[in-house]
Formats: structure tokens, sequence, C-alpha cells
């Protein structure tokens, strides 16, 4: 496939009225790109009950807050967006089934959706069989380059090895990789384990373990934990995902352990995480993200405000005590994203919209970001952050500027030569 690389901007802020509820219509013929004479359908694929819930519930408020706002702005080539909701229920083959009905029942032009990398694993096939496209908006463990998924999230590049490496500049030695059992945090450790041993890390001084989905007794893995920290310079590099983090902090400081002591580093711990933890035991303690609600901008104080008072507006439990986080704003300027390409192609074509994302520049809550030229994915700036009192971050690391994603990580992959090529796409005639 030849590819367009095509630069165009767009601006996401500046919309702040709220048009809820699109209206019913017929849905679109095949091939229609799932519009029919006055509207556009979109699939929003998120957990909204079960042990993902507590993350991204917050994902499907915000692509409806997007919808909305394109929507009172005109819409998209002259089209009011329909969203079709669908809730996958933290049940991995139950999002291959839910992400089946949105292209084949519903005929969607585009989905938003996911959070865990099984999950997405779950529904790729189905996304390349039809040749449809998916937004994913968190962070992950690479290892993949589909022609039917753009990664508005981090890659390892972005969030695992920058965090490793503020670590050891803070003169931390021993690192304790600590996470749920499926794919992202067993590849992401490998990704991070082969970083450190590059650094000259010990192996000996590199612990790994994981727990299941929904894990509450973390007793028994604290005081490992407590006793691998002693003589200090250790830290844990935790992709300990969804609900569990809750006992897992808990336990962390009933066992009178502290930042001070043993700092988390934490992968998929964000400001909407925080408002199920109780905070102040968490001070101190760390997260490597891409965008912190705390970003004192003018642009993402708007969005921010925005968020919260579309969150009270639509009595969305939280209200206006809810927050902004990474993952939030990647679904948020994902919607964008396909808005901009469509109108740019002048298409809801999935082949033609595809093609005009590449290279896109816009300008996200967060500050400016890029579409990559050629591989799926988000030039994104990198984060690390402080846990305050209030549930929010205080920003103690900032890179130079965006940062080039890599799909595959060097570390796993030394030769370029021999990284895998994309897969789905267009099919072949």
């Amino acid at each position: 496939m030849k590819r367009m690389k095509t630069i165009a901007v767009l601006t996401l802020l500046g919309f702040g009225v709220f048009a809820w509820g699109c209206n019913a219509s017929k849905s679109g013929s095949p091939g229609s790109g799932g519009a029919s004479k006055d509207t556009v359908k979109v699939g929003v694929l998120h957990s909204l009950t079960g042990t993902m819930a507590i993350s991204e519930t917050s994902l499907h408020d915000v692509v409806l807050m997007a919808v909305d706002e394109i929507n009172a702005a005109g819409g998209v080539l002259g089209k009011q967006i329909e969203p079709v909701v669908v809730d996958p229920a933290s049940d991995w083959p139950l999002f291959n089934e839910k992400a089946k009905e949105l292209i084949t029942k519903h005929k969607v032009a585009v989905t938003f959706g996911c959070w865990t990398s099984v999950s997405r694993k779950s529904v790729l096939p189905v996304f390349e069989e039809y040749n449809q496209l998916l937004f994913y908006p968190v962070q992950y463990e690479g290892e993949e380059q589909s022609l039917n998924v753009f990664y508005t999230g981090a890659a390892p590049n972005q969030q695992l090895t920058p965090a490793a490496e503020y670590m050891m500049k803070e003169g931390y030695t021993k690192f304790y990789l600590l996470g749920t059992d499926y794919v992202f945090p067993r590849t992401a450790n490998k990704v991070l384990k082969a970083y450190l041993l590059a650094k000259g890390v010990a192996e000996s001084q590199i612990e790994e373990e994981y727990t299941p989905f929904h894990h509450q007794d973390y007793q028994t893995i604290v005081g490992k934990l407590k006793k691998f920290a002693e003589g200090g310079h250790a830290c844990v590099m935790s992709t300990i995902n969804g609900d569990s983090n809750v006992p897992f902090y808990k336990e962390f400081a009933n066992q009178g352990l502290t930042s001070s002591d043993c700092p988390i580093m934490a992968f998929s711990v964000a400001e909407d995480e925080l408002r199920a933890m109780d905070v102040p035991p968490l001070v101190g303690h760390l997260a490597c993200w891409n965008y912190y609600q705390s970003i004192d901008t003018p642009e993402n104080q708007k969005f921010v405000r925005d968020f919260k008072a579309f969150c009270a507006t639509k009595n969305l439990p939280g209200g206006s005590d809810r927050v902004t986080d990474d993952p939030i704003e990647a679904a948020y300027f994902g919607v964008y994203v396909w808005k901009a390409a469509a109108e740019k192609a002048g298409s809801f074509d999935v082949d033609k919209v595809r093609n005009v994302v590449y290279g896109l520049e816009f300008d996200a809550p967060g500050g400016r970001k890029k579409m990559d030229d050629a591989n799926q994915h988000t030039l994104k700036p990198v984060y690390v952050g402080e846990i305050l009192k209030n549930g929010q971050f205080k920003i103690t690391h900032q890179s130079d500027g965006l940062v080039k994603p890599d799909s595959y990580s060097s570390y796993l992959h030394p030769d370029p030569s021999k990284i895998p090529g994309p897969t789905g796409g267009p099919k072949k005639k």
C-alpha cells in the first residue's frame, strides 16, 4: 500500500457546547463507512463493568464528550456523529464479539476503544478481517504494528524505558517488576529487563512477579518487597492494572513502606485511578505518562473544566469532581484525529482515512502532537510525575520535545532489518 504522508493541522480545543443525544438512523450499507444520509456511526468499545471499569469508564465518557463537541460544531463532512456504545464488561472474548457486532451489525465507520492489551489482541483479528479502524488510547508493550489500529497511547520508548532511565539517574539499583499476569506486563517487563541489563544492572538485582486480574491479597508480595528493599536503592516498576491497584498500594502502606523506602513507579496508575484510593499514604510515589491534568496551560485548563462540566451536566458519577489523565486525553484527541482525517480525505472510507492520518499534526489538550509518518503511532512528550496529597501529580521530569515512537523496542530487536512488517490493511485484490 502506498502511504500518503500528509500533514494537516487541526485544533481540538475551543468547543464548549454540549449537544447530547444523537438521533437514531438506519445503518449505513456495507462500504458506506457507517454513514447514512444524516449521520455517521462510530463504535465505543470500553468496559463499563468488571475489573477494568475503574479505568475504562472515563474513556467512554470523554469519547462521548468529543462527539458532543463535534456535533455542536457541525459534525463531520456535514453529518452528525451517532455513537454506538457497547459494554464488553472486562471480558476478553466478549471484546471480540462486540467488535464484530459494531462492524457487521451497526456498520460503524471507526471504533474507539480497549484498554488492556489482551482486549486489543482479542479484537485485532476482527478489525483486520474486515479492514476497519480502531483508535487505541492506552500505553502498551509494543511488539505490534497493525494497519488497522492507530495507537494514540505510548509505545515502550515513550514510557517504559524513560521511567527506568529516570530511576537509575535517581540512584536506584534494584528493580522489582510487579504486574498483572497478561500480555502487557509480561512484554513490558521483557523490555524493562533488557534495558536494565544493557545499562549494567545486575540480573540478581531484578525481581519479577505477576498476579491475576482482580487480585486482592498483596500481603505476601509486599512482605517480599519489604525484604527486597532492605539496604535501600530499591524501587518497584508496577504494571498492575485495574482495581488490583487499590489493595496493592493499601498493603504497601499498611506494612510501613513509603516512597522514601521504596518508590513505586507506575505505568497504569493515573489521576483517575487515584480517585478510588486513599491518597495521603501514596504521596511521593511516581508514574510515567505523556500527559497530566496539572499541565499548566490555558488549553489544558479549559479541557479539564469542560470534562468536569460534561460529567456534571450528564449526571455521571463523580460529576464536577472528575479528573483528566493520560488515557483520557489520548481517547479524546483520537476522535478529533479521525475527524480531521475524514475531512481531509473527504470520505469515511477506511483506506482513504488511514492514508491521511500519517503525519497529521494537531493541538491536543496537553500540547501539540503528531501522528507518525509511517508506523501508526503518535509522537508525544514524556513526563515523570510525583503523587501529591490532592491526587494530582507534580511533574518532576519531561522530555526535550516530542519523542518518536518505536513500535518494536530496540532492546528486544537490535537489528532493525529483522523487525516484522505491519499486518492487516487493505485486502489484496
